[in-house]
C-alpha cells in the first residue's frame, strides 16, 4: 500500500476508474446480448432497437476509454451486419 499523500490519492482514483469501467463493461455485455437474444429469437423489431441502444453504448464506452474504439466499432459493425442480414432473411 502507498504511504505518501498523492499515492493514495492515485490509488483511489484508481478503484474509482476500474469501478467505472467495470460498470461500462458488464453495460456493454448486456446490450450485445440483448441484441443477440432478440436475433435468436427472430424478433426484428426488438433487434433494431436494441441496435440502436448498443450502438450508443458501445460509443460511450470508447468514449470514455472503458473499450477500445477500434472493438467499439467492430462490435456495431457485426451486430449492424447480423441484423441486417436478419432482415434480408424475413423479407
Amino acid at each position: 500500500m502507498a504511504n505518501h499523500k498523492s499515492a493514495l490519492k492515485r490509488h483511489r482514483q484508481s478503484l474509482e476508474h476500474q469501478a467505472r469501467n467495470r460498470a461500462n463493461k458488464t453495460r456493454v455485455k448486456n446490450v450485445v446480448k440483448a441484441v443477440n437474444n432478440a436475433l435468436r429469437a427472430e424478433d426484428l423489431d426488438a433487434a433494431k432497437t436494441s441496435l440502436v441502444t448498443a450502438t450508443s453504448v458501445l460509443a460511450k464506452a470508447a468514449s470514455k476509454g472503458a473499450i477500445h474504439w477500434k472493438k467499439a466499432a467492430r462490435k456495431v459493425s457485426r451486430l449492424t451486419r447480423a441484423v441486417n442480414q436478419a432482415a434480408q432473411a424475413k423479407a
